[in-house]
């Protein structure tokens, strides 16, 4: 008689899971929040001062101590329960948005306290970032990884959508500082979840700070598909800090002023939520070369703009670009999370963050300083060749086409 075959049971929605439910919880929360926040404090920091320079350093404030401390930020994570330190850094971030909040509902903010405040925000959140795959890992079943991660980028995507629009509500209505309450009000809830959640974690044995370091400098190197991949990814985010640089200004002179330009940044926020429930959609058998020839469709945008398509071809291609990056989040995320030891996933995923942040500042330095030499079209043509260029050799790479 031959023996009967039972189906495997189907993997069920990791959000009908408790741990995982407070996670993304929580992380719906923050999202909402921050998503707030840029329109915001530009609004009130322009308000306060009139000088974009103000601005500038604002955000140069919350920048450094975040790819200063990011290393920092992954060794701790292994070494340390990645819970309580998103939750302490949750409680970090809530302080520092409640102070700019008080500030600005006070009626008289201090430019240095507001400064100060990102300074905080941003050293906290070289802390937080590296806990994100730890958690998620230590709240979700290996096969269920991919639909979590989905979920995950699909809450981020939405959240972009409707951030804006509720910046906009708050400061047309209450005035910028109660989008700060907001957002301090979205971390403590988060805080709280984290809480009363329950992860597993592997232990790491204690060795001194910089063999840490090294360690996950190793793990990084050893692995083709992924340094290839972050070379490509710290590509596209220096192309598009190019075009945030110079967009806007183009905008204004080709594509019919400031309206489109808003449309742009909408169209870009549909395409990155399309993106992400895409990928919840469907599971590649290469998805690291899937998700990497996708990203390099963000050429596209940059290379219209610079030969001086019209608006709605631009404003399409910018939509399409971000729907590659909804659809690589995902899937890297789900990669990653799967193949690097657990020991030693917090250090990987900080220096991903760090190579990827660090071309951005590099981006808007050296965009209008090109712009100003040889005209917009240069520089946007450059960034449009390098991320096209990178995120296609990608697949040239053994490991890349290796990785299902």
């Amino acid at each position: 008689m031959a023996a009967s075959v039972t189906a495997p049971p189907p993997v069920r929605h990791p959000l009908r899971t408790r741990p995982f439910r407070l996670l993304f919880t929580g992380r719906v929360l923050s999202l909402t929040g921050d998503a707030v926040i840029p329109a915001a404090l530009a609004l009130a920091v322009l308000e306060a001062t009139g000088s974009t320079g103000a601005l500038a350093l604002v955000l140069a404030c919350a920048m450094v101590p975040k790819l200063v401390l990011l290393p920092v930020g992954g060794v701790l994570a292994d070494r340390f329960d990645a819970r309580a330190i998103a939750l302490v850094t949750d409680l970090v971030r809530c302080a520092a948005q409640l102070l700019v909040g008080a500030q600005l509902l006070g009626g008289s903010p201090a430019l240095w306290l507001i400064a100060a405040a990102s300074a905080a925000g941003g050293a906290a959140g070289a802390f937080a970032m590296p806990t994100g795959a730890p958690l998620v890992r230590g709240t979700v079943a290996a096969e269920a990884l991919h639909r979590a991660n989905a979920a995950l980028g699909i809450a981020q995507s939405a959240a972009r959508v409707g951030g804006p629009a509720l910046a906009g509500a708050l400061v047309l209505t209450v005035g910028p500082g109660w989008a700060f309450v907001l957002d301090a009000a979205s971390f403590a809830l988060s805080a709280a979840l984290l809480a009363v959640l329950r992860i597993d974690r592997v232990p790491v044995p204690h060795r001194s700070f910089p063999a840490d370091l090294r360690e996950g400098w190793r793990e990084v190197r050893s692995r083709d598909w992924y340094w290839t991949s972050l070379v490509a990814h710290s590509a596209w985010n220096g192309a598009a800090a190019v075009l945030m640089t110079l967009g806007p200004a183009l905008a204004l002179d080709r594509l019919g002023g400031a309206g489109a330009w808003v449309l742009l940044l909408q169209a870009g926020a549909v395409g990155l939520l399309a993106g992400s429930l895409l990928a919840d959609r469907l599971s590649p058998s290469r998805p690291v070369l899937a998700a990497n020839l996708a990203l390099a469709s963000y050429a596209l945008p940059l290379l219209l703009l610079a030969a001086g398509a019209p608006a709605w071809a631009v404003i399409a291609a910018y939509g399409l670009a971000q729907a590659g990056l909804g659809f690589l989040n995902p899937l890297w995320d789900t990669v990653v999370q799967r193949t690097i030891p657990e020991q030693v996933l917090a250090r990987v995923v900080s220096y991903d963050w760090l190579l990827s942040l660090a071309a951005m500042p590099v981006g808007y330095a050296l965009a209008p300083l090109a712009a100003d030499l040889w005209g917009p079209g240069v520089p946007l043509a450059v960034a449009a060749l390098l991320v096209g260029g990178c995120c296609l050799a990608t697949a040239l790479v053994p490991g890349v086409r290796r990785v299902r």
